[in-house]
């Protein structure tokens, strides 16, 4: 950290946790800010890290997803995307905290998600970028991934949670979407965007 950054640093004085189940860890926190006040309730939330995949085909279609989120009560058009298994039953908190081993690889993860989600499978994969989802109220991480030549390997293998139609576009088609505010997931068009500088 710049010594100067340490100046900007909050320092928490206590936290309770409102919700910690297994599928969050949604807390309030009193921090004292740089300047000595201390400000409360600042309401943060801990979610398992999750994959974005923009995937596209042998013929250069991309692969994306048609699904129901709750959060805008909308059924959006996406990448394939989905969280990266624990294997100590959380939905949630950093991996180093239980050890490496306590989550599923970040790679694996997007494979195995492209899989399950559109029955498609690549050998060619490479890694776009590692970011935090919401830095201001969250601490998990989006891992962005580009699969290419994908090739239809299986049908689709939805969790019971999941209720999805994958579809195949063109780049034009998904340009156009986000222009007109419909490709509504911001790390999704992040990655889009990224992905198109290469």
């Amino acid at each position: 950290m710049d010594i100067k950054d340490k100046d900007l640093m909050w320092e928490e004085v206590r936290t309770e946790h409102i919700v910690q189940d297994e599928w969050i860890d949604f807390r309030k926190t009193a921090f004292r800010f740089p300047d000595g006040n201390i400000f409360e309730p600042y309401y943060t939330y801990s979610r398992r890290d999750y994959v974005v995949i923009i995937a596209s085909d042998e013929e250069g279609k991309y692969l994306c997803v048609r699904q129901f989120r709750q959060g805008i009560r909308e059924v959006t058009t996406e990448f394939v995307a989905g969280g990266i298994e624990r294997k100590d039953g959380k939905q949630y908190g950093k991996r180093e905290e239980s050890g490496e081993s306590a989550a599923e690889d970040a790679l694996a993860a997007a494979k195995r998600e492209l899989l399950e989600e559109t029955g498609y499978v690549s050998d060619d994969w490479s890694h776009l970028i590692t970011i935090p989802s919401n830095a201001t109220i969250a601490d998990n991480l989006a891992y962005i991934y580009v699969a290419k030549n994908c090739r239809k390997m299986s049908g689709q293998s939805l969790d019971e949670m999941e209720f999805l139609n994958a579809v195949r576009l063109d780049a034009d088609e998904i340009e156009k979407l986000i222009s007109d505010g419909e490709f509504k997931q911001a790390m999704h068009v992040m990655g889009w965007l990224l992905a198109q500088r290469r």
